[in-house]
């Protein structure tokens, strides 16, 4: 065998040092090129955690035993060996920034499972990781340093880290600093002041909210292959709007960085509420930040997790043995009747609101003149299965309306249907939303999404509230609401409404009122939709595509209206022509679409579609274990291939 050198330059003797030339054969292994260097070197160290970079192909050789012949590599190869694991500043949901050591050489989806196997966080298959936005620095600016919190001392998460009995990982324990960290970490942070948050970064168009999505980083790829060099600061998010088994014993620091997602997402405006839903977010986050001083999630012991779980068996096990009355009650299916108004803002026939009677059965709304004609053919049958659904209530003004938008062959058909009174709309509210996910109102989440729907509509109430409430001026009103309202209203204004809407939440413990949170942020039209701008195939302008966790939407750019809405369970197959970079998608009923992507490459929208399939094939008997070949197959694109 020929005898040629190669030169290999060593990150621990420094930048400037010109790289070690070692004779090799092409039947040498990565392991032997690996020790001829570390032999070379003279340093004395562990490198059991250093790999080879190939620095023109931009690829690691993570293989010790395949030979430079099989990898291809010639004596023009320029190779580092670098450390896997180097420092990243992670900026978390939460704001605070943590530096710590991640793995460079592993496709992103594995860095982000050790991230989170670090951090106590549970389900990191919804998370990832994706470039912050460019900060213009004023000249002002220049010395205000950032806090960091150093976590690199941390040990590499191959093994599994123990949880002591308080919940917290081994780790964190280990000294008062990191211990502080992990609480700040499970803590929800204290209200930031009104001048944060004006400097923090704003989406004010849906274009530039497409414009995030396109920073995030490919899953399939490792750190290093993106460009990612030590100590670069990242920020993790919430990706997959799908939050699989939340369990508050276990999810302290998955559910506190959920809520701080959802927090700034509403003060930054980059989701839309309402006034009133605007002052029951700000009460709950008032009532948050008041608790947190003195209470916190509650991290259970083993034995009461086993407690928990088997609870949870027992329930599973009632649910399915129902007794004879439940049977005959399915199988006749309960319906609701009633007088209630539509409107079709669309059609010109109908002007304003015109009152009929309404059957709701299965999944299906029908209307008649009167009741005494609902025996005859109906006027109109409209099936809600696939539809989106969304509120618009003020409790104050005592409107109570359900806007529907049902696919059609044409596009969305908008549909209002108003109620008279609030247990009116719960009712029918809730049987919207269980039949636009094709369920009937027999389900037996039915009660308990009426329920969900009437507290809500509590909470919007005005209360007659005590003097001591009143008296409160410590509120920080300013940094309870997202910029649109602190111009719109003076602190004096805002004051009485958000401690009108706290005496309704004053009572909730710190889990529930979290949790609640969530809830509203969930039920909000807008949520969870993920922006990108493509072009249709055959169109001459750009439009918006939105990615739900079940649906995808083409939204009119110019008014911002949903033209249509596909699902993903009349998905029959996705494809994406890396030539052309063209994402082609047919669904049932011989429904072909096909567009490029403009902010974005359409790995992202490839990885979205792909991600949201392989949450919905977890269940709740399932492991904690994680089908990662299965992710990377739906998610990966033609590198997985």
């Amino acid at each position: 065998m020929a005898v040629w050198d190669l030169s290999v330059s060593v990150e621990e003797l420094g930048p400037e040092a010109p790289p070690l030339k070692i004779s090799v054969t092409s039947d040498l292994h990565i392991g032997g090129v690996i020790l001829k260097v570390v032999e070379k070197s003279q340093i004395k160290k562990d490198w059991s955690d250093h790999a080879l970079w190939w620095e023109q192909k931009q690829q690691w050789l993570l293989k010790p035993s395949w030979t430079l012949d099989k990898c291809g590599i010639h004596a023009d190869a320029r190779l580092c060996l670098t450390p896997q694991h180097k420092p990243l500043r992670l900026v978390m949901p939460s704001g605070i920034i943590l530096r710590m050591r991640v793995c460079f050489s592993s496709p992103v989806f594995r860095t982000v499972m050790g991230i989170c196997k670090l951090l106590n966080i549970r389900r990191p298959e919804e998370l990832s990781l994706l470039w912050p936005v460019e900060e213009k620095k004023k000249k002002k600016d220049k010395d205000v340093g950032e806090e960091v919190y150093d976590i690199t001392c941390a040990p590499l998460t191959s093994s599994t880290i123990l949880k002591l009995a308080n919940g917290m990982p081994a780790f964190f324990a280990d000294t008062p600093e990191t211990e502080a960290v992990y609480k700040m970490l499970a803590v929800s942070q204290p209200a930031p002041a009104p001048e944060t948050i004006a400097k923090l970064y704003r989406t004010t168009n849906i274009m530039e909210k497409a414009h995030i999505n396109s920073r995030w980083l490919d899953s399939s790829r490792s750190l290093l292959q993106q460009g990612v060099k030590e100590n670069y600061k990242l920020l993790l998010r919430l990706k997959y709007y799908t939050f699989h088994d939340i369990i508050p014993q276990a999810d302290v620091v998955r559910l506190t960085q959920l809520y701080e997602q959802a927090r700034w997402a509403i003060l930054l405006e980059e989701i839309e509420c309402t006034e009133e839903e605007m002052m029951v977010f700000a009460a709950l986050q008032y009532h948050i930040g008041k608790v947190s001083l003195t209470e916190q999630i509650v991290a259970s012991c083993p034995a009461m997790e086993d407690l928990d779980s088997a609870l949870q068996c027992l329930e599973v096990k009632m649910e399915g043995e129902s007794s004879a009355d439940d049977m005959l009650e399915t199988m006749t299916a309960p319906e609701l009747h009633d007088y209630l108004k539509i409107f079709r803002p669309k059609r010109l026939t109908l002007k304003g609101y015109k009152q009929y009677w309404f059957t709701f059965k299965d999944t299906t709304i029908s209307y008649y003149k009167s009741k005494e004609e609902s025996s005859k053919e109906p006027i109109q049958q409209i099936n809600l299965k696939g539809c989106e659904v969304a509120p618009d209530v003020s409790v104050a003004g005592q409107k109570f309306c359900i806007r529907l938008l049902i696919p059609g062959p044409e596009g969305m058909n908008e549909v209002y249907l108003c109620c008279e009174h609030e247990q009116q709309y719960s009712r029918w509210m809730a049987a919207c939303r269980l039949a636009s996910k094709g369920k009937t109102l027999a389900d037996s989440s039915f009660s308990s999404e009426v329920q969900s729907i009437q507290s809500f509509l509590a909470m919007q109430k005005t209360t007659p509230t005590n003097n001591t409430a009143q008296t409160d001026e410590s509120i920080n009103t300013h940094s309870l609401v997202s910029p649109r309202y602190q111009k719109k209203y003076k602190p004096k204004q805002l004051t009485p409404r958000i401690l009108e809407a706290y005496q309704n939440v004053a009572q909730l413990s710190l889990t529930d009122a979290i949790q609640k949170f969530l809830q509203i942020w969930q039920a909000l039209p807008d949520f969870g939709l993920s922006y990108i701008v493509v072009r249709f195939k055959g169109c001459r302008k750009d439009e918006v595509l939105g990615i739900a966790n079940n649906r995808l939407i083409r939204i009119d750019l110019s008014v911002g209206d949903v033209v249509k809405t596909w699902r993903y369970n009349t998905m029959r197959q996705w494809n994406v022509n890396w030539d052309i970079k063209q994402v082609a998608i047919e669904f049932d009923g011989n429904v072909n679409i096909a567009f490029s992507c403009v902010t974005a490459d359409c790995k992202i929208v490839h990885e979205y579609i792909g991600g949201y399939i392989f949450m919905s094939t977890r269940s709740r008997e399932q492991s904690d274990t994680l089908n990662e070949e299965l992710f990377h197959k739906l998610t990966g694109g033609h590198e997985a291939l």
